[in-house]
């Protein structure tokens, strides 16, 4: 039986993925189990209805990553069915932000479709006890955790206030929303879970739970249909790989473009020579953080389709160590495991911003993902339906030749890059301990109410900053993501951090040899 240590989100997911281990599972296995339990326990920061990407290095193989992102529906459906059922919603989030809910801005979700895929290419138990965590949280009733009730300060009413069922399941009878630590209860969820233990993922996308879901989401205009469900596929993608310092890093390819633009980050940092986020340091992260992301914006957002050209040009600049030559061109959960076997995965789930759509008699939220704006060329459904949307989403997994390997990752949308480079680079290059390359102060290059801005947490000196203002942050916050990530040291040694940003969580399980 291997050991394998876990860091997720919360508590309850890290330790649903350690019960895992304690049952013979290896680091897979309990990568799963603590995703699903994030999926059903984390309303606002994830939902049931998600997509993802897994990033899987077994130690007897090369690196895979298994894409279950989300998809464009609609198909079968006439040309006068698009472009409705959204509700525009503005939010203070970070700042403030614009998004779209709604049961037109579901996308065709993947999330159970590739871990299950996962489970069975990579785990060595059933399908059946990998679900059994977030049935029994479901069932006994969980707590909002602290991330989600910060969340629901800004989203409660405006994601999760006009749907009835969705309404219900996170206020009181007075309105006011469930605060932090008071008990969400949804039976319905739990039927559902259970016909997904007993019957596989099948039954979401060509059963009797995707039927209903689709009823549903019909009933109230969307788009998502049960052919939609039916033809959706997880795919095995190979990595992009970058090497720093001995490692060898494995990342989401297109047609996520988080890998990409987090892969080129630590290649810029290196070529620069960044020895720590010094002063002087400061206006050259922020140049390279900047170059990367507005090539994204003028190179890979703007472009349907693999982006598969696109992102090799930008690996191709950024080892060439010159920023300047590319300036011249919500919500989410993570989780990682490793063992100490040496298979180590990633598993990044997104749900947007939330849709706060739950068809009746389901319990299961579903994404918006149509409706994240930044995400989506050619506007609200503006796709082809089969169409993979855009990601910011990078799961990744390292190793060494010596057996030392990481699994990392993080959510926060555009943020999810420049937080896992900090934390990349400041680990593996730096030398710096995991959990102080974790806590240690983040950035990110944005345009923010029309203008360029760095926003960065205390800890930064930006004095030497001219080309940009600052936006300072108060204290760590979890607008800059909450980065998981567990390594495994040459000798089999287990070290797990979690970001306090989301009050993520480090569990261990399985018997140590």
């Amino acid at each position: 039986m291997p050991h394998v240590t876990v860091a997720s989100g919360s508590a309850l997911s890290a330790s649903g993925g350690a019960r895992i281990a304690d049952e013979g599972g290896n680091a897979v296995d309990a990568a799963i189990a603590a995703t699903l339990v994030s999926m059903c326990t984390e309303p606002g920061i994830i939902a049931p209805g998600a997509g993802g990407f897994i990033a899987v290095w077994p130690v007897d193989g090369d690196p895979v990553v298994i894409d279950a992102y989300a998809e464009m529906p609609g198909r079968g459906l006439p040309a006068d069915r698009f472009g409705g059922g959204g509700i525009a919603v503005d939010m203070d989030y970070g700042g403030g932000m614009h998004t779209i809910v709604g049961y037109g801005s579901v996308a065709t979700p993947g999330a159970f479709a590739g871990l299950g895929a996962a489970s069975d290419e990579f785990g060595v138990l059933p399908w059946e006890e990998l679900v059994a965590p977030a049935i029994e949280a479901v069932e006994a009733g969980f707590p909002v955790s602290r991330a989600c009730a910060s969340y629901m300060v800004f989203a409660h009413d405006a994601v999760f206030g006009w749907d009835p069922p969705s309404h219900k399941a996170l206020h009181h009878d007075d309105g006011t929303p469930l605060g932090f630590g008071e008990t969400v209860h949804l039976p319905e969820l739990v039927d559902s879970l259970t016909m997904l233990a007993e019957m596989g993922p099948g039954v979401l996308y060509r059963g009797e739970l995707g039927r209903r879901i689709v009823a549903g989401v019909q009933a109230q205009g969307g788009l998502l249909t049960e052919q939609d469900l039916a033809a959706y596929e997880p795919v095995v993608r190979a990595p992009v790989t970058v090497d720093l310092d001995g490692w060898r890093v494995a990342t989401t390819p297109p047609p996520a473009v988080g890998g990409s633009c987090m892969a080129a980050m630590l290649l810029l940092f290196h070529g620069a020579g960044i020895q720590g986020w010094s002063r002087e340091s400061v206006p050259v992260i922020e140049e390279i953080q900047r170059a990367v992301l507005e090539f994204r914006r003028a190179h890979l957002d703007a472009t349907a389709g693999e982006r598969a050209d696109e992102a090799m040009a930008l690996i191709e600049l950024a080892s060439g160590g010159d920023a300047g030559a590319l300036l011249g061109s919500p919500s989410t959960t993570h989780t990682s495991a490793v063992d100490d076997l040496g298979n180590a995965c990633a598993v990044t789930v997104s749900a947007g911003y939330g849709s706060g759509a739950m068809p009746g008699g389901t319990g299961f939220w579903l994404n918006n993902s149509l409706g994240e704006l930044e995400l989506a060329p050619g506007g609200f459904h503006g796709l082809v339906p089969g169409t993979r949307l855009i990601s910011n989403m990078a799961p990744t997994v390292a190793r060494r030749a010596d057996g030392a390997c990481l699994a990392i990752g993080s959510p926060g949308a555009d943020r999810i890059t420049t937080a896992l480079s900090s934390v990349l680079y400041r680990h593996l290059q730096l030398g710096e301990p995991l959990m102080d390359a974790i806590h240690a102060p983040r950035s990110h290059a944005e345009v923010f109410d029309g203008a360029r801005r760095f926003a960065h947490e205390p800890g930064l000196d930006t004095s030497l900053l001219t080309a940009v203002a600052a936006r300072p942050f108060e204290g760590r916050s979890m607008y800059f993501g909450g980065v998981q990530a567990v390594a495994r040291s040459a000798d089999g040694w287990l070290e797990g951090a979690a970001d306090d940003r989301r009050v993520g969580a480090v569990a261990g399980g399985g018997s140590r040899a």
